[in-house]
């Protein structure tokens, strides 16, 4: 069929007084496929007649066409069966086809659960702060880092003890809420054991259940939670500071003793860790800690005393040079 461009311009040409040969030089086409445009009557068309639409083409019948109703209905009451699985049903109902045909279908009509929305979970300045302990392997045995990281500005705070326990719990956090200059309103913990050696009463199950923690938050005025049952929207701020002191600071260093472990971690956190530009909030954690220090609430007067926990904590022992240093390698996938 002629298009509207090419009927304009042949009605144009023939007025004109043209041939039909150089007619159709003009407009790209032979001599005879210009006369067979007239003889059919293409030039008696209206000129604005719009171009014929095509509908879809009908659908072609299939052998599945009688047991898709099986289909649907057993998706319907469970969503999660297999096309395997469903194949063999339709066949045991008299199926002829292949599975192909089963598959595909079977694909278009599954129901979708719908899609949540991710919505960006940040905290008010002074509201948050989060707490999870990070094990490592060093020539000398195992050792753990205690992370403390507040919600708003991502200030991170960072020390490694030989053990996990309670006392070692109060020391680090008094040391972090010191650092930040303040104490954040609530403290999220990921259901951290509670890290009580057998010498040390009063043990709870949680660290969020424990009585001397909850004397502790007491003293220094702020709620404890756990991560749960929003694990998804809040345990992000601290796993991923976990996973960063692995791939920034411990991989790939060398350390000689516990000392030069916390003087290295210490030099990270004040050159790198907290001074570079975070990648989610495009600002360097260190300046939002400025404006986040005002909403911060104010040290306690004094430290915890425990009447539960032993008096004194043991120091960490400092080691002398290890003869043999290996890289912390990283483990390797399977």
């Amino acid at each position: 069929m002629i298009g509207w461009e090419k009927r304009v311009l042949l009605r144009h040409y023939l007025e004109e007084g043209m041939t039909k040969t150089a007619v159709g030089e003009q407009l790209g086409v032979s001599r005879r496929t210009v006369h067979y445009w007239i003889e059919t009557g293409q030039l008696d068309r209206d000129v604005s007649e719009e171009t014929v639409k095509y509908g879809p083409r009908p659908p072609v019948p299939t052998k599945l066409d009688a047991y898709k109703g099986i289909i649907l209905s057993r998706l319907a009451e469970y969503p999660e069966l297999t096309a395997v699985r469903l194949f063999a049903e339709v066949k045991a109902a008299g199926y002829s086809g292949g599975y192909t045909q089963v598959k595909e279908y079977v694909r278009r009509v599954r129901p979708r659960p719908p899609e949540e929305p991710v919505v960006r979970f940040e905290t008010a300045p002074g509201h948050q702060g989060q707490v999870d302990f990070a094990d490592f392997r060093l020539p000398w045995g195992k050792r753990y880092a205690l992370l403390v990281v507040l919600g708003y500005s991502r200030q991170l705070w960072l020390r490694f003890y030989s053990r996990k326990t309670m006392a070692h719990v109060f020391e680090g956090l008094e040391a972090a809420f010191a650092s930040f200059g303040g104490v954040p309103s609530e403290l999220l913990f990921d259901q951290m054991k509670a890290v009580i050696t057998r010498d040390e009463r009063d043990a709870g199950g949680q660290i969020t259940e424990n009585a001397e923690f909850l004397r502790f938050a007491h003293h220094w005025d702020f709620r404890v939670r756990a991560c749960r049952p929003y694990r998804a929207q809040t345990k992000g701020k601290v796993e991923r500071p976990v996973s960063y002191v692995r791939s920034s600071f411990f991989y790939g260093r060398t350390f000689t003793s516990d000392s030069d472990l916390d003087a290295q971690a210490q030099h990270w956190l004040d050159t790198v860790a907290n001074v570079r530009i975070h990648g989610t909030l495009k600002e360097r954690p260190v300046d939002r800690l400025e404006r986040e220090q005002g909403d911060l609430k104010a040290l306690a007067l004094r430290p915890y005393h425990s009447y539960v926990l032993p008096p004194n904590v043991k120091k960490e022992r400092t080691r002398s040079r290890v003869p043999h240093i290996d890289v912390q390698r990283r483990p390797s996938r399977r």
